[in-house]
């Protein structure tokens, strides 16, 4: 049986031989399945510099969107929501708060939309390689946070500039394993939306919709805790949100220089490890059926 692979690391499909044809796709053992997605991580970066600079490529200012987008989102979000709604009443430095808010939101939006899709996506890749299919919604997700680094500086950089300024603490080291939590809670959804997606065409359309209610329901542009006041039992369920959580301990830690309720970190946890072995599990079980577009 012979095979050949190209400068990324795929293996193109087999060809046929004595014993016959080679299954595409089907699905290994767990442990081999993992080594042989550690052995494209290359294909996966790469993959995912490719796509960032396709779309980049496209436009007149490139990489300027990476940081025009999410300060224009802002700039939109405070004008609805801080000038004409009045939402930022009695939340301290509306600003940073809305920052954050959007930033880190936006980072895990695009990996919601973008894993949902990612094997109809990769479908021509899928029927002429050989490799791990976990590795498309992975992508996606490296694709976003190498897209959400830069934004990340400019966050920080808008943080330190506007006024009210805050006084910056030892705590903001402790964004690092909040983007590091959340990261991993992306993978985790990625593919677990990538398997439904493969089986339910118009789930990317629904996404979209699901994304706005999540955004309206993480405290991106006001305080739960304020609003949700008068609902306890609502408000205890919104406290277990993932993005709450993460927002919460980014705007603890970078924007008001105060220790997050440990709880915070438990959820945060949880979910990040607990999706990514049931989403990642989830995926992994469908594998035989991802060449079938």
């Amino acid at each position: 049986m012979s095979e050949t692979t190209n400068p990324l690391g795929l293996s193109s499909i087999p060809s046929v031989s004595s014993e016959g044809l080679v299954p595409v796709g089907r699905r290994t053992s767990l442990s081999s399945y993992l080594a042989a997605l550690w052995n494209r991580r290359h294909f996966i970066i790469a993959e995912s510099r490719a796509k960032m600079s396709s779309s980049t490529r496209k436009n007149l200012l490139g990489y300027g969107w990476l940081f025009l987008n999410p300060l224009l989102s802002v700039l939109a979000f405070w004008f609805i929501f801080g000038f004409i709604l009045q939402t930022s009443r009695g939340v301290p430095n509306f600003l940073g708060f809305l920052v954050v808010g959007v930033f880190f939101f936006g980072y895990t939006g695009k990996c919601l939309t973008g894993g949902t899709g990612a094997i109809r996506s990769g479908a021509s890749m899928i029927k002429g390689f050989q490799f791990p299919r976990a590795a498309l919604p992975i992508s996606t997700v490296v694709r976003n946070f190498l897209d959400f680094m830069p934004t990340l500086l400019v966050m920080v950089i808008v943080l330190a500039i506007a006024p009210p300024l805050e006084e910056i603490t030892w705590r903001i080291v402790l964004v690092i394993p909040v983007v590091i939590l959340q990261t991993i809670f992306n993978v985790g959804l990625a593919c677990f939306l990538a398997r439904l997606g493969h089986k339910i065409p118009d789930l990317t359309n629904f996404m979209s919709i699901v994304s706005r209610f999540w955004l309206y329901g993480s405290g991106v542009f006001f305080s739960i805790e304020d609003r949700l006041g008068d609902h306890p039992a609502l408000l205890a369920a919104m406290q277990y949100n993932p993005m709450h959580a993460y927002l919460t301990l980014v705007r603890n830690s970078l924007l008001y220089g105060v220790d997050s309720d440990p709880k915070m970190w438990i959820v945060g946890t949880v979910w990040a490890f607990g999706l990514l072995i049931v989403g990642f599990l989830f995926f992994w079980r469908g594998e035989e059926n991802y060449g079938r577009l």
